[in-house]
């Protein structure tokens, strides 16, 4: 008897050509292109059918008339032109989140970027002689001036700025690095397979924990292109430990002629210790003790757009800016401009804090977002405790992005206890609202850190959680 309920709904359906004959289509093609509004009706049907032969003839309430099916179709023709790429709610706590897109960009840089795109630019034009220029001519000075290179250059992204060094500096040779420096970063991207790319051969030398300068002299040759230098940002070891300070590898690299790469990584152009965080190793520090070339993130302490930034001795500089395979990894013309943007705040702003975001929430005082965290609380308490559980607690958050591995900040964290689901249910919930709010979860608690909630946010989060579903789905036992 369900097969033949579920054969007779089926044969209900109308077909595409009756579709297209009722006002509601005629309605669709008006307002939206026709191979879009074809596809969806097609979809539509597809799915339909689908729902109807998976109900194994248990009831199923589906309208399939014209008008409900048409219905459908302008549903799953806004679905499909919703950007996927949405604002979210950062309530992890992690400064420099990868998968959330790393540093927010400063006003300036946003402004730059909607200048960049709304209007012709002179990307490649030397206004003074009126001849073609070069891109990365737009920051080459201002990175002089807060590194104090010689020169400087940019690709897309600090990994392409490795491998376009050593692939101009040792292609066909020997790169020799430590194995302590032998890093993966996000995205399971490692650095022995950044170095084979570059068309360089990897040599490791010493130990995981320990190498001296001896470990490099002994494996030198005739085959060596480059020595390499890497700053483990993302991790730590301590205990018994030695490693080879970059100025030494520096002399090294004079007496044997052989240029010195070095990865800072994340990009600190600041001390960070007047920010209550450990000192991490600046880009001036490195171009004062001569390393050759110099590469970090744009989008990490930073604060900027996605970008590899390349600085150090001009004449290197230059057969890296020179190599083909450069063109392959430059920047486009937006990103240049908050690159640029991001860099004239340095020169110009002594209160980074008040300009850059990163700062903002470095810097972010302990009593604001405890006031934030209180009110939120307060307002939360009377309304949703009888689904879970509502309070303040002390917590600490992390720079992310790689950088700082062990530093924490302290911040407030409202912790939700469900009462009737599980925290990773919760957690997928937030997830799909329409402003999606990530957590983190901790022993079966989410977390909602408030360090890294923007100034007026807290009211977007309020009403996620006042508004949000903290019941079990029907037929899931709580």
């Amino acid at each position: 008897m369900g097969q033949k309920k579920d054969s007779s709904l089926l044969s209900r359906i109308p077909g595409v050509d009756t579709l297209l004959e009722h006002p509601a289509a005629s309605r669709l093609f008006e307002v939206y292109a026709r191979p879009l509004v074809m596809q969806s009706i097609r979809e539509t049907l597809d799915r339909l059918r689908e729902e109807i032969r998976k109900s194994e003839g248990a009831p199923v309430q589906v309208d399939v008339s014209a008008e409900g099916i048409l219905q459908r179709v302008e549903v799953l023709i806004g679905e499909k032109l919703s950007p996927h790429m949405k604002r979210v709610i950062n309530a992890t706590g992690v400064l420099l989140h990868t998968n959330l897109g790393r540093s927010l960009l400063a006003e300036e840089a946003i402004e730059a970027m909607k200048l960049a795109a709304r209007a012709p630019c002179n990307l490649e034009l030397d206004l003074d002689s009126g001849k073609r220029g070069h891109r990365h001519s737009h920051v080459e000075s201002l990175l002089c001036q807060l590194t104090g290179a010689e020169a400087a250059t940019v690709v897309n992204n600090n990994a392409a700025a490795v491998m376009l060094c050593l692939n101009t500096v040792a292609e066909g040779k020997e790169v020799i690095t430590s194995r302590g420096q032998l890093v993966e970063i996000g995205g399971s991207f490692r650095l022995p397979d950044v170095v084979s790319k570059s068309g360089a051969r990897l040599v490791e030398v010493g130990t995981t924990n320990r190498t001296y300068l001896r470990d490099y002299e002994k494996i030198i040759t005739d085959k060596t292109g480059a020595l390499l230098a890497v700053h483990p940002s993302n991790f730590i070891v301590v205990g018994f430990t030695a490693d080879v300070p970059v100025g030494e590898l520096v002399e090294l690299g004079v007496r044997h002629h052989l240029p010195v790469v070095y990865d800072l990584g994340s990009g600190a152009l600041v001390d960070l210790s007047a920010y209550g965080l450990e000192k991490e190793p600046m880009v001036q520090e490195a171009v004062e003790q001569g390393v050759d070339l110099v590469t970090f993130s744009g989008d990490k302490l930073l604060g900027g757009p996605q970008a590899g930034i390349i600085v150090g001795k001009k004449d290197v500089v230059r057969r890296v800016a020179e190599n083909p395979l450069k063109r392959a990894l430059r920047l486009d013309k937006c990103t240049l401009a908050a690159l640029e943007a991001t860099l004239r705040i340095y020169l110009a702003e002594p209160d980074l804090g008040s300009r850059l975001p990163i700062f903002r929430f470095l810097s972010r005082p302990i009593e604001e977002i405890t006031t934030i965290a209180s009110a939120l609380v307060g307002q939360l308490s009377t309304e949703i405790s009888r689904q879970v559980a509502v309070s303040v607690e002390d917590g600490h958050s992390r720079v992310g992005g790689g950088s700082l591995p062990i530093a924490g900040l302290p911040t407030k964290v409202i912790p939700l206890r469900p009462i009737h689901i599980s925290p990773d249910e919760l957690a997928a919930r937030l997830r799909r609202r329409p402003i999606p709010v990530i957590v983190r979860i901790h022993q079966d608690t989410v977390l909602f850190d408030l360090r890294t909630i923007r100034r007026g946010e807290e009211h977007d989060l309020l009403e996620v959680l006042r508004t949000l579903d903290y019941e079990p789905s029907a037929g899931v036992k709580s």
